[in-house]
C-alpha cells in the first residue's frame, strides 16, 4: 500500500482528496510531523467504520502512542489527544458526557436561537453596508467569523472580551505550522483560559451550557472539572470553525457557479440545498482525527491493523462516485438525494449540526439579499487555504460588495 503524505500547507486539497479516493477505501497516510496512520476515504466504508465498536477513541489503544513515538510537541497533539471529553471516550462514558450537550442542541431548542442569530446577522450586515463602496472586504473576517463565534459564546457563556485571545490560540491549535517548542505552552494557555471561564461560572452561574454542565456535575452526574473544561473547549472550537468554513465555502461555490447562483437568488432552489451541497462538495472538515483499532478490521479488500490509528477523510469521501454517481465532482444545488455525512455518523455524530445549519441558513440568504451583486475580488483559484489539515479553511475571502 503506497503511503500518501498529507500536505501541511494544504496547497491542493481537491487533488489530494482525489489521490486518497483513488488509493481505495482505506489509504495509508502520513500526517504532518511524520506520524503514520490510515484514512477511510469512501462513503460506505466510512459509515461502516464510524459505527464499528472495534474502532475506538481511546488513545491508549494506539501502538505508536504506547511505544512513546508520538511527541508531546507534535503540532497536532491537541487534536489527537485533547483530554477527556465526549470526543475521546466511547460507550457509557460517552453517553454520560454527551447527553447534556445533545439535549441543549436539539433541532427544537436550536430553533429558539433563530431570533438572536438574525439580530447578529443584521448587525454584521449593517457594519458592511457602512463601508465605502468599491472597497475590498474580507468577508471571512468581517462576516463569517463573528456570527458563529458570538453564537457559540453566548450559548456557552464565554465573554466576548476573550474572543481575541481565543482566536490567537485556536489559530495555533489547528495549524500544522505551529513551532513544536510553542505547542506545550499553547495547550497550557488554552486549558488555563477555559479553566478560568469554568471557575467564573461556578461562582456566578448563568443561563448557559457551561453553567448547566457544572450544575449537572454537582447534582450527581459526576462530570469532573477536567471533563467540563475539555467539553467547553471542544464545543467552542468546533462550534465556530465548522460554521465559518461552511459560510465561506458556500459563497465561493455560488460565486464560481453563476447559473446556479441565479436559480437560488431567484427562489427556484431553496437555500437548504446550497448548504447541503456545500457540506458535501466542499466540506468544512477535511480530515477528522483520530480513532484506533482494537483488533484487525477488514475495510473492503484491505485491513486496518490492530493498534493502528484511523482518520476520516471527509474531503475525499464527499465526492465518492460510488455514493453520488458520475457527477460527484460537480457542485449541483439540485442534487437529490444528497445523503452526505459531513457532520459524521454514528455515536459521535456532531451534536452541533443543527446549529451550524441554522446559522448558515440565516446568514447566507441575508447576505445575498443585502448584497445581490457581491463578487469575489480575486479568482476562486487564487484563494489560499490555511495550513490546517483538519479544516478546509481559507486565509481570507476578499470580496467587492457591489
Amino acid at each position: 500500500m503506497t503511503r500518501i503524505a498529507l500536505d501541511p500547507f494544504v496547497t491542493d486539497l481537491d487533488g489530494e482528496s482525489a489521490r486518497l479516493r483513488a488509493a481505495g477505501p482505506l489509504a495509508e497516510v502520513e500526517l504532518p510531523g511524520g506520524v503514520h496512520c490510515y484514512a477511510v476515504t469512501h462513503h460506505a466504508e466510512a459509515r461502516q467504520l464510524l459505527t464499528d465498536s472495534r474502532v475506538v477513541k481511546d488513545i491508549n489503544v494506539w501502538s505508536a502512542w504506547q511505544r512513546g513515538e508520538i511527541p508531546m510537541d507534535w503540532p497536532l497533539i491537541g487534536l489527537a489527544n485533547p483530554g477527556r471529553s465526549m470526543l475521546t471516550v466511547d460507550g457509557t462514558d460517552h453517553r454520560r458526557l454527551r447527553t447534556l450537550v445533545a439535549q441543549a442542541l436539539t433541532v427544537k431548542r436550536v430553533e429558539r436561537l433563530r431570533a438572536g442569530i438574525e439580530a447578529l446577522t443584521t448587525a454584521s450586515l449593517d457594519r458592511l453596508s457602512a463601508l465605502p463602496r468599491g472597497e475590498q472586504v474580507d468577508l471571512k473576517a468581517e462576516f463569517a467569523y463573528p456570527l458563529p463565534m458570538n453564537v457559540i459564546s453566548e450559548l456557552m457563556g464565554v465573554d466576548g472580551a476573550d474572543h481575541p485571545r481565543l482566536k490567537e490560540l485556536f489559530e495555533k491549535f489547528f495549524s500544522t505550522q505551529t513551532p513544536p517548542e510553542e505547542v506545550p505552552q499553547m495547550m497550557a494557555d488554552l486549558g488555563a483560559l477555559f479553566t478560568r471561564i469554568v471557575d467564573a461560572k461556578r461562582e456566578n452561574p448563568g443561563d448557559d451550557l457551561t453553567s448547566a454542565l457544572i450544575a449537572a456535575s454537582e447534582d450527581g452526574d459526576h462530570l469532573t472539572d477536567e471533563e467540563i473544561v475539555n467539553t467547553l473547549q471542544l464545543i467552542v472550537a468546533a462550534g465556530h470553525e465548522t460554521t465559518i468554513s461552511l459560510i465561506v465555502n458556500a459563497v465561493v461555490a455560488l460565486q464560481s457557479h453563476p447559473e446556479q447562483r441565479k436559480r437560488v437568488l431567484g427562489g427556484e432552489v431553496p437555500w437548504e440545498n446550497v448548504i447541503e451541497e456545500t457540506l458535501r462538495w466542499n466540506t468544512p472538515t477535511s480530515h477528522v482525527l483520530i480513532r484506533f483499532a482494537t483488533e484487525d478490521v477488514e475495510v473492503g479488500d484491505k485491513v486496518l491493523p490492530k493498534g493502528e490509528a484511523l482518520i476520516v477523510s471527509f474531503g475525499a469521501l464527499g465526492r465518492d462516485e460510488a455514493q453520488y454517481g458520475p457527477t460527484a465532482g460537480d457542485f449541483d444545488v439540485t442534487r437529490s438525494p444528497n445523503r452526505h455525512i459531513a457532520f459524521g455518523h454514528g455515536p459521535h455524530v456532531c451534536p452541533g449540526a443543527a446549529l451550524s445549519r441554522l446559522e448558515a441558513g440565516v446568514a447566507l440568504p441575508a447576505l445575498y439579499e443585502r448584497f445581490p451583486d457581491l463578487e469575489l475580488a480575486v479568482p476562486a483559484s487564487e484563494l489560499r487555504n490555511k495550513p490546517i489539515v483538519t479544516q478546509n479553511d481559507l486565509h481570507d475571502l476578499p470580496v467587492e460588495l457591489g
